[in-house]
């Protein structure tokens, strides 16, 4: 089995997501890609972010209508930071038996700049296939915004414009992903949530009904 990961807070999971998945299984011959919602990311603050349990059913929840796509609970059973290196290393134990070749590790190229500062990037580099996606360039609301913080702020790409990911010794075995770039960020939606807007065909259909159902996102529910 070939297996790709694609992690992220997932507040909430949104068609974009599941675009960018299928697509790696189409060009890449992928047969399962991981969802894995972070306990708590490293590079980023927390704003807006409801429980943990949410974001993992949320994602459960927009898997559940494509056997290819899963969703992982291991970071958020590990709780604390969630750092990719040790997830990577959890999931090639768990799938020994069936993995062909390198885990996947899918990443937008938002995060290409600040990479280097991941926990064992070149460990990363080495034992997983980087799969290099294009993310759309959004300014996002300082209000609702997850921020980069610390190191990862000086490195955020919309910083770093200038950026050339192709002379950077860490991708020099990547894979660029010619997939489509939809305009949508899960802060918009948590933002629409928040003031009534509209976000029904942003989200799968189940996680529209969550949200709602749960009243995430509103005022005294994050």
């Amino acid at each position: 089995m070939k297996l790709a990961i694609l992690g992220g807070s997932f507040n909430p999971i949104h068609i974009g997501h599941l675009a960018l998945a299928d697509e790696v299984c189409r060009s890449l011959g992928y047969d399962r890609i991981l969802f894995i919602p972070a306990c708590k990311p490293p590079h980023k603050e927390a704003r807006d972010v409801v429980s943990a349990g949410d974001r993992l059913e949320m994602v459960r929840l927009a898997c559940a209508g494509d056997e290819r796509f899963g969703a992982e609970s291991c970071e958020i059973d590990r709780g604390g930071t969630s750092y990719t290196w040790d997830t990577v290393l959890c999931l090639e134990q768990k799938y020994a038996s069936v993995l062909e070749g390198k885990i996947g590790l899918i990443m937008g190229d938002d995060l290409l700049p600040g990479f280097h500062l991941w926990r064992n990037a070149e460990g990363l580099a080495r034992k997983c296939q980087l799969i290099l996606a294009r993310r759309p360039m959004t300014v996002e609301s300082a209000a609702h915004a997850n921020k980069p913080h610390g190191a990862y702020a000086q490195a955020d790409f919309a910083s770093n414009l200038d950026y050339d990911f192709a002379a950077d010794p860490l991708f020099s075995a990547a894979v660029r992903l010619d997939n489509a770039v939809l305009p949508l960020s899960s802060t918009d939606i948590r933002t629409r949530a928040g003031e009534g807007g509209g976000f029904k065909y942003l989200v799968p259909a189940a996680v529209f009904q969550y949200i709602i159902e749960r009243r995430l996102y509103t005022h005294g529910n994050n």
